[in-house]
């Protein structure tokens, strides 16, 4: 298990990609940076929580999902195809292939 010992902001245009199912695949902005630790241990990595609260380690990633990448796509190009759209509903995102 992983905890977080420390934060900072992520800047604009970071995206956590998280594949649900076999085709489907959503992408998150990143809020937030934060170095992670192994629970006794002093191994640390650096993993970026989305606005869904997901992270790479965390024991609270939704079921079925699996971390693909980080991407960084700048302002200027828009958002990735996959951006999650918070209008959308569960249904919706589950009908993407």
């Amino acid at each position: 298990m992983k905890s977080i010992t420390s934060i900072i902001p992520a800047p604009p245009g970071w995206y956590a990609r998280w594949r649900f199912g076999t085709h489907n695949t959503v992408s998150y902005p990143v809020t937030t940076w934060a170095l992670a630790r192994d629970t006794g241990s002093e191994h640390t990595v650096v993993v970026g929580v989305d606005t869904n609260g997901m992270w790479p380690g965390g024991d609270d990633e939704r079921p079925g999902g699996e971390f693909l990448r980080y991407i960084y796509e700048p302002i200027e190009a828009g958002t990735p195809d996959d951006v999650f759209n918070p209008v959308k509903s569960p249904a919706d995102l589950a009908s993407v292939a």
